[in-house]
């Protein structure tokens, strides 16, 4: 790119966010049918969706930016379209904090906002390294079960900024498989005895109901315990500015007593 960026479009919601984040929202010139955030966007022409954006309607738009995520191979083909029309695609896939934090600042060099993307990753780390610190004491940490898909069970797996969280927030993620997502059978959700349980909710689990009235989950010692919460997909699930905003909630829900003793921090 000969210059930072003017006209961008984000075909995934989490990068909007970010270009929000950095002071730059009125340089998004289009969204997902899917995006509502930040608020501002929602004036903007939609482009189809995340996996399948009107390549015509985006070139029509004239973006000097395009940026993706490469979550899913689908995502890709259009991806290959853009690049063969001669428009600049970034394509990131942010899995961890670190990761998160070198996508907001490549993204601040494209749009030269160099200095606001250092600032806000500084923000966001001593966030985490603050939330992080108080449980740091805790030897045995409770093991989460977070919940993607139901059913069909699909849970959070190892790669997976979910997994980032829920370390950050002072737990451990049951799940083992080294992928983002994992299908689970409810014999081994059993067997692991999460002590506590999230749910998502979102386009990926729209209507998962409630625990209690699923028939084997009621020997959960989660759901004995009363240690279940729902969670908004778009905040735990999506790698962005709020990841640190999840990751004190779930600490403020694992660990109540240790916010209650830090009022005001």
């Amino acid at each position: 790119m000969e210059k930072p960026a003017q006209r961008i479009i984000a075909l995934y919601g989490g990068y909007n966010e970010i270009i929000a984040a950095l002071g730059i929202e009125d340089r998004l010139i289009a969204r997902t049918k899917a995006d509502h955030i930040p608020e501002s966007i929602t004036s903007r022409p939609a482009i189809g969706t995340h996996m399948r954006p009107n390549v015509e309607m985006i070139m029509s738009l004239k973006p000097d930016l395009i940026l993706q995520n490469a979550g899913r191979r689908e995502a890709m083909t259009p991806v290959e379209q853009l690049k063969k029309h001669g428009l600049n695609v970034a394509v990131f896939g942010p899995e961890t904090f670190e990761e998160l934090f070198a996508v907001v600042t490549r993204i601040g060099t494209l749009t030269g906002t160099e200095n606001q993307a250092e600032s806000l990753v500084k923000q966001m780390k001593e966030k985490l390294i603050k939330i992080f610190e108080k449980s740091s004491g805790i030897a045995n940490k409770p093991k989460i079960f977070f919940e993607a898909r139901y059913p069909n069970l699909l849970a959070a797996g190892q790669a997976s900024i979910v997994n980032d969280i829920i370390k950050y927030a002072g737990a451990r993620n049951c799940v083992a498989a080294n992928k983002k997502f994992a299908r689970v059978n409810e014999e081994s959700l059993l067997s692991w005895e999460p002590d506590y349980y999230l749910v998502q909710v979102g386009p990926m689990n729209r209507n998962p109901g409630k625990l209690t009235d699923r028939p084997h989950y009621k020997n959960l010692k989660a759901v004995i315990k009363d240690r279940y919460l729902e969670v908004d997909e778009q905040i735990f699930s999506r790698p962005g500015p709020r990841s640190v905003e999840a990751v004190e909630r779930l600490s403020r829900f694992i660990y109540p007593e240790l916010w209650e003793s830090h009022q005001g921090n």
